[in-house]
């Protein structure tokens, strides 16, 4: 095996255990505010799906920079993404504007003339 074949695999391997990580710290987080007790099949499924849903967001980034014939991905890239879940669509359109702003201040702020 390739030593760049073993890197992609050591960083899908991290990847995967910060995942589960994170979302073993919200599950307890969330059953003790319900009083439950999540199983650990149940962090490690809900783990792998959020793994999954992570790449195929990805393969869609990379789908919609590639059919606009662009090899970076762009705020549109995302925007598209993030479509069909309302909620994450209005968060993601308040950021892409709060960063155009600050673009806007940061380039008006270079023109000032001082008499």
């Amino acid at each position: 095996m390739s030593n760049n074949n073993q890197r992609k695999i050591q960083n899908r391997e991290f990847l995967k255990a910060a995942i589960w990580q994170i979302v073993n710290d919200i599950c307890n987080e969330e059953a003790d505010e319900l009083d439950v007790i999540p199983t650990q099949q149940f962090i490690a499924s809900l783990s792998e799906l959020v793994y999954k849903q992570a790449e195929t967001f990805a393969t869609n980034l990379e789908n919609f920079a590639n059919h606009a014939n662009r090899s970076t991905i762009s705020i549109n890239d995302v925007k598209l993404c993030s479509r069909r879940n309302d909620e994450l669509n209005m968060h993601i359109n308040e950021f892409a504007n709060s960063i155009v702003e600050q673009r806007v201040t940061r380039s008006s702020s270079n023109n000032i003339f001082l008499e």
